[in-house]
């Protein structure tokens, strides 16, 4: 447990809301960001996770949150870059706009964060400061309908190996790149089978395989630069 925050970015729903659960009932602070005002939002404030909103869509979206974060918190244990966005690819003169979107929540905003908020880790003061980005599995194979998706995805993994050696042996930076991890809303039955046959292993398994492979991240001081895959055997497949 540590003193300083960990912000997960995306925080309010899905893998990103259950993480910032599972670290606060370890008992970490937790800040989080997010895009709009929901629901579940009231149910984490509750549990003491600080919530700002954020709109990563443009740069001076990105540098008010940063303005806001330094505002609430001196210091950082982690950053976990989890916003995003699954939108497929637009046609037309929607494309560029659509693309440039994409750009700004999977490569710009954690760019510009790790830069500006590399002193919040520093001044932490546990002898590990951790950044993750959250890519894809789609980065190994592209997409046929999500290709900003995966292209925007692919820079943020490349991101990584930057900055672990920009910012070694001080701060550790990886990366976590899921499959298929939970169901949506609307998914029928046929979906699931199809989406099972992807792995080896034939499940959907929740997001709690998500929070044991951060976690492992989080507590281990010799591991950086790294991707770690968590797609149920899709490789071999």
């Amino acid at each position: 447990m540590s003193a300083s925050p960990i912000l997960i970015t995306g925080g309010a729903q899905r893998l990103g809301r259950h993480c910032a659960e599972r670290l606060a009932e370890d008992g970490h602070p937790v800040i989080i960001s997010y895009r709009r005002e929901r629901p579940e939002l009231e149910v984490l404030r509750s549990r003491g996770i600080v919530t700002l909103p954020a709109d990563f869509s443009s740069e001076a979206g990105i540098l008010d949150f940063i303005a806001r974060l330094k505002g609430e918190t001196s210091s950082l244990r982690a950053i976990v870059h989890n916003a995003s966005d699954w939108a497929p690819d637009s046609q037309g003169d929607e494309a560029g706009a659509a693309f440039e979107r994409l750009f700004r929540i999977h490569m710009q905003a954690p760019y510009i964060i790790n830069l500006h908020c590399r002193e919040l880790l520093e001044a932490c003061g546990e002898p590990q400061r951790d950044i993750v980005h959250m890519t894809d599995y789609v980065v190994q194979k592209g997409s046929k309908k999500h290709a900003a998706y995966a292209a925007t995805k692919a820079g943020l993994a490349n991101l990584t190996l930057s900055f672990a050696a920009m910012y070694a042996p001080r701060i550790q930076v990886n990366a976590i790149a899921p499959a298929l991890i939970m169901l949506g809303e609307g998914d029928d039955e046929a979906y699931v089978e199809k989406a099972k046959a992807k792995s080896a292993m034939g499940m959907v398994p929740g997001p709690g395989v998500i929070y044991q492979s951060l976690r492992y991240l989080l507590d281990n001081r010799y591991v950086t630069g790294i991707t770690l895959p968590v797609d149920g055997g899709r490789h071999l497949r």
